[in-house]
């Protein structure tokens, strides 16, 4: 799925005398003039006689207006993208119906579509939701999330998404298109921003001509950030949530009459904050704690509860290479994508969010992943009423992470004995056997690898059956294997395996799976005029199976010290598959002036891949029990006025989990949704922009925000986060000889509120986590020059 690639002449040679005007609507729709978006001046001279110009699109892989896709799909330009303050692309979930969930780390497990999300945060699994960059695919938790700079567009597919790239998405994809090279063109931009918590980014672009034929880009990007929350058991450590990165990307670009290449190399180097968690002083698991050890969470409502005596972080290191090739055949065009990704993660927190040792957590990855995908797309200028696409891709992924838990023992042994000593040594005393206490506490780590690879093949047919109705079939056969190994090494302390794991082995425990699919989609489309646009799909999702990063098969007794190959080995979950139905339409109407969105849809999923409680504190992938979805999305743009614009984006969903007992142990999670899914989503963006001599002075108005959610599929009170509901402001001076400046004020009204919240599970209180930024001022300046 991506933009009809158009450069500025050929926009201006489309929209004959209309003049479009460039403020937060028409920068987030406009995106067929996106080849010289945000490198020169944005006001467009606004007239009394204002259009939307729609996205042009080709997630059917040729161009058609996005009002005519036949699923749920949203796209942003890289202008929109810049006016908002957009860190990253999860943040694009605040006006994209159906989609929510942003954090603060690199993790992707908050991030839902419909209310799906990855439940496994180990590295034997693949993710719900997918993200590509490019069309080329970006992985798992770490190196997915990566600096927005010098962004061509980003656009959002809801549903199953197996027929669009070469990685299966089962919930939902994200593929984010930077900007390419300009022929013929060079271009000079600079811009800065600071503001309040240390605040500070820069980025610059430099695209220069390589000939007739061919262009250079280089963009980079250094943002610093001192961080907003507080370590409330250690104030002096300094604040949280901060940040400190630095990218570089360069792109070339060689264009004929019959052949495109891009090829782009990028890199990044990032440190910040880990999430921040706090527990919640409510609950089973917290009255036992305090009761125990009268502990109080210290510092804030929104600052950490957590000690981090063992460390916070998340740091990045990652390369990405990637190489597109276009040639017309004549009678199809020819599409290669090779791209290559190498990363290095490590991340740190404190899970408990609390004063105590519980389960504090590091992860060490580092992998690398490789892939080719090679289509055909039939030819459109006299192709008759069939039209097709096919193709090919292939994948393979080394990826090895050490997992390591950090507990105080004294804190285990009085939770977990019912005899009332409050140390490991009376404990064992007690028992007839001696204790000698570890300094480093009980410290359980394990490390697992991957291999994996995969193939799959697609093919798509349209067949038009009149001018105003046509249909679709596609169809996609996917395989995947996994090779993985898992060593738990030997632990230090008396307790041995006690918490996290239960197990060690004597060396890497090894197994290998083998799973495969064919999946069909299908739809219709009604188009009876240029105003209407109606389509009915089927279609089938599907996700690989996997292993579980922290538990073995068959599971050994617990605790057990040593267990060999031929005893045990990696724990396997088996593959997810999803039936997804939609319906919807696009209106336009006001003259052109106006433009909506609706969409209607219900799912079925099978066996979702979630994690469930295992022994003592340990994790287990499991697959557990049918999910029934069912949603409303709706977006509105509108031009209100001569200087006024509108964005409104509404979702609603709405879930039905069957035979969920493996959540909570009991019939209790029968009937409930997952939990973390709101059941309305909203945001809005109101823009204005009004001509003052050589430029315009611009503003937008953001509005976003959430109903309430559930720690998990309980729906336990104690664990519920309220709604929510955020504003932004940005306003300020856009020249059209190249330069802006723009003030911001982030969190109007100073709304505070979490991310998301956990329920407790065994010894492991509830929590908060992930506190949004308070009220921020800032400024943003801005000079480019194009010739």
């Amino acid at each position: 799925m991506e933009v009809c690639k158009s450069d500025a002449s050929t926009f201006r040679q489309r929209a004959g005398s209309r003049t479009f005007r460039r403020t937060a609507l028409a920068s987030a729709v406009a995106l067929a003039s996106s080849g010289t978006a945000g490198e020169g001046p944005r006001g467009g001279g606004a007239t009394l006689e204002t259009f939307i110009e729609e996205s042009i699109v080709t997630a059917q892989r040729r161009p058609e207006p996005l009002g005519d896709v036949p699923l749920g799909i949203s796209a942003f330009a890289g202008e929109f993208l810049d006016d908002a303050n957009l860190a990253n692309f999860e943040e694009l979930s605040r006006f994209t119906p159906g989609l929510v969930g942003s954090s603060t780390d690199s993790f992707i497990d908050l991030l839902q579509c419909r209310g799906i999300y990855t439940f496994d945060f180990g590295v034997g699994g693949d993710p719900s939701i997918s993200v590509f960059k490019n069309g080329l695919y970006q992985g798992r938790n770490g190196p997915v999330v990566t600096s927005q700079y010098d962004i061509d567009r980003v656009e959002i597919a809801r549903g199953p998404q197996g027929f669009l790239f070469g990685r299966n998405s089962i919930a939902g994809a994200i593929n984010t298109i930077t900007r390419h090279p300009e022929i013929g063109r060079t271009v000079f931009a600079v811009g800065a921003e600071v503001g309040q918590y240390g605040h500070a980014e820069f980025d610059g672009v430099w695209n220069a001509p390589m000939g007739e034929t061919g262009a250079a880009r280089i963009a980079a990007y250094v943002a610093r950030d001192d961080g907003y929350a507080t370590d409330g058991f250690a104030p002096a450590r300094g604040d949280l949530v901060s940040r400190d990165a630095e990218a570089v990307r360069v792109s070339l670009r060689n264009r004929t009459d019959v052949s495109d290449i891009n090829l782009m190399v990028e890199y990044e180097d990032r440190q910040r904050s880990g999430t921040v968690y706090r527990a919640i002083e409510r609950g089973g698991t917290w009255e036992t704690l305090n009761e125990l050890f009268d502990v109080d969470v210290p510092g804030g409502p929104y600052d950490s509860g957590g000690d981090l005596r063992d460390g916070e972080a998340d740091d990045l290191e990652v390369l990405s290479v990637g190489l597109e090739i276009e040639r017309d055949l004549g009678w199809a065009t020819f599409t290669s994508l090779t791209g290559y990704r190498d990363h290095k993660y490590f991340y740190a927190e404190d899970y408990d969010g609390s004063p105590l040792r519980v389960n504090h957590y590091h992860q060490d990855q580092a992998g690398d992943y490789a892939e080719q995908e090679l289509r055909l797309v039939s030819d459109e200028a006299g192709e008759g009423p069939l039209s097709w696409y096919a193709g090919v891709s292939l994948y393979r992924e080394d990826i090895h992470a050490a997992f390591t838990t950090f507990s105080d023992e004294d804190v285990l042994c009085a939770y977990y004995n019912y005899y009332g000593y409050a140390t490991c040594q009376d404990y064992y005393a007690y028992l007839g056997y001696e204790f000698a206490p570890n300094p480093e506490g009980l410290v359980e780590p394990n490390e697992v690898s991957g291999r994996y690879s995969g193939w799959a093949a697609y093919v798509d047919l349209n067949l038009a059956l009149s001018e105003t109705l046509d249909v679709g079939v596609g169809v996609r056969h996917t395989a995947d294997t996994k090779e993985f190994a898992n060593w738990a090494p030997d632990v230090d302390s008396d307790l041995g395996p006690y918490l996290t794991l239960g197990f060690t082995s004597t060396g890497f425990l090894r197994d290998e799976r083998t799973w495969s699919e064919t999946a069909p989609r299908a739809f219709v489309r009604f188009r009876p005029n240029e105003e209407w646009t109606w389509f009915a799909s089927a279609t089938r999702g599907y996700k690989a199976g996997g292993f579980g990063s922290f538990a073995l098969s068959p599971p050994p007794p617990w605790p057990t010290v040593g267990v060999g190959q031929g005893e045990a080995a990696p724990d396997p979950f088996g593959p997810e598959e999803s039936l997804s139905y939609e319906a919807g339409f696009t209106a336009r109407f006001a003259n052109g002036r106006a433009q909506t969105r609706l969409n209607v849809y219900s799912y079925t999923f099978e066996d979702l891949q979630v994690t469930v409680p295992g022994p003592a504190g340990s994790f287990v992938v499991d697959n557990v029990g049918i999910m029934d979805g069912r949603g409303v999305e709706w977006e509105l743009e509108a031009f209100l006025g001569r200087f006024l614009d509108l964005r409104v984006a509404l979702g609603y969903t709405d879930m039905e989990g069957r035979q969920m007992h493996a959540f909570c142990g009991d019939a209790s999670c029968e009937g409930n949704g997952l939990g973390r899914m709101p059941a309305w989503s909203y945001g809005g963006v109101l823009g204005a922009e009004l001509p003052v001599g050589g430029g315009h002075w611009v503003a937008h108005l953001e509005v976003f925000g959430q109903s309430e959610v559930f720690g998990g599929p309980s729906l336990d009170d104690r664990f519920r986060l309220d709604g929510w509901v955020q504003s932004n402001l940005q306003a300020g001076y856009r020249s059209d000889s190249g330069w802006e400046v723009m003030g911001y004020m982030e969190n109007v009204t100073d709304d505070r509120h979490f991310a998301a919240v956990i329920e407790d599970d065994g010894i492991i209180p509830g929590t908060r986590l992930g506190p949004n930024r308070p009220r921020t001022l800032g400024l943003a300046m801005r000079w480019s020059t194009g010739y």
